[in-house]
């Protein structure tokens, strides 16, 4: 199957079934589909306040071949950017009910076939934190999961150290996997615990930049769905908004942002949001409405906050509201500036 074929095929591993397969040593194919980004977000068509929202938009980028010279560097005209990770050039074990997906330029996540997938909304927090922070040295993400928005960022960010902490230990096991394929692990602490836990954290670290891509809904709000890993990912099982906010605040370094993404759609979840960066001392400074598909209204949010004390007494209470961002027109094709986005986080436009 040559590259073309893959970049427009419909099929997704998010959606096969069947049981367990024997792990695998190979070489990833010339162009590995990366999960079809639900842009339902967490799968928010299981909940019913969004069971009108479910699409499916799929991505692919160049996979490893033998050597350097020879890892494809093109798709469709688009010249693939960054350094090649050194598990391109190298076999590769994708274990039983794993998938080797792509993320940005050439890097590569390990994720469960039937597990939690990365979407949308975690590529954006990586995104958006990425490129309001001034000056990265310490990078920290909460909830971590898979490892999807931290790695994303420190493709961005490419100076920069991550602490990570996620709780369950399939996670870990993932992240620290692909951290090792894309020569992270230098750069990358992979803790397991609960953000919540201080003992997690020692007193006295700070970040220059703290991400989260929190659960969204309160347990028992809606359907948990039948994986652990997709459950943490939609519901509040191990900490809110206001927990996120919380932990933020108490590690940012002088001058750092918290970035996150969260619903504002209902309002009340809008108010949420709000109501937990003014608890925790943060002020908003600049949010972006983001659109999934046209004419629906903005379900989704991107935050960017600083400690109030870090900003001048005029500016705590003030809060940039930036224009929508829109992933797809009406007619379900890339949204001009959303290609332009793409881009900027290695993705194809």
């Amino acid at each position: 199957m040559d590259s073309s074929e893959y970049a427009d095929a419909a099929a997704s591993s998010k959606y096969l079934t069947g049981g367990a397969k024997e792990p695998s040593t190979r070489k990833a194919p010339d162009w590995t589909p990366i999960d079809s980004i639900d842009l339902a977000i967490k799968d928010l068509h299981t909940h019913p306040r969004f069971a009108f929202i479910h699409e499916t938009v799929t991505n692919r980028v160049s996979a490893p071949k033998n050597n350097q010279m020879n890892v494809n560097s093109q798709f469709r005209g688009w010249t693939i950017p960054g350094e090649i990770p050194p598990g391109a050039l190298t076999n590769t074990v994708i274990g039983p009910g794993e998938t080797l997906d792509a993320l940005g330029g050439h890097f590569r996540i390990f994720q469960l076939e039937n597990g939690h997938r990365f979407s949308t909304d975690d590529i954006l927090t990586a995104w958006y934190g990425s490129t309001w922070a001034p000056s990265v040295r310490a990078a920290l993400d909460l909830g971590s999961g898979i490892g999807t928005v931290a790695m994303l960022a420190a493709w961005r960010l490419a100076g920069a150290r991550f602490v990570t902490v996620e709780a369950q230990s399939e996670s870990i096991r993932l992240a620290r996997k692909s951290a090792e394929w894309n020569g992270l692990l230098n750069r990358f602490d992979i803790r397991r615990g609960d953000f919540r836990d201080r003992s997690v954290f020692q007193p006295d670290e700070r970040f220059d930049l703290v991400l989260g891509s929190p659960p969204y809904f309160s347990v028992g709000s809606g359907i948990e769905g039948d994986h652990p890993q997709k459950a943490a990912c939609r519901f509040e099982l191990r900490g809110n908004i206001a927990d996120y906010c919380q932990v933020a605040a108490a590690h940012l370094a002088q001058g750092g942002w918290f970035a996150c993404v969260f619903p504002i759609t209902p309002a009340e979840q809008h108010d949420r949001i709000r109501a937990a960066a003014q608890q925790n001392g943060l002020t908003i400074i600049r949010w972006r409405p983001v659109v999934l598909r046209e004419p629906e209204p903005p379900l989704l949010g991107l935050f960017a906050m600083i400690l109030s004390r870090d900003l001048p007494d005029w500016m705590r209470d003030r809060s940039w509201e930036e224009p929508p961002l829109t992933i797809r027109r009406a007619d379900g094709t890339i949204h001009a500036e959303y290609s332009a986005v793409k881009l900027s986080f290695g993705f194809p436009p």
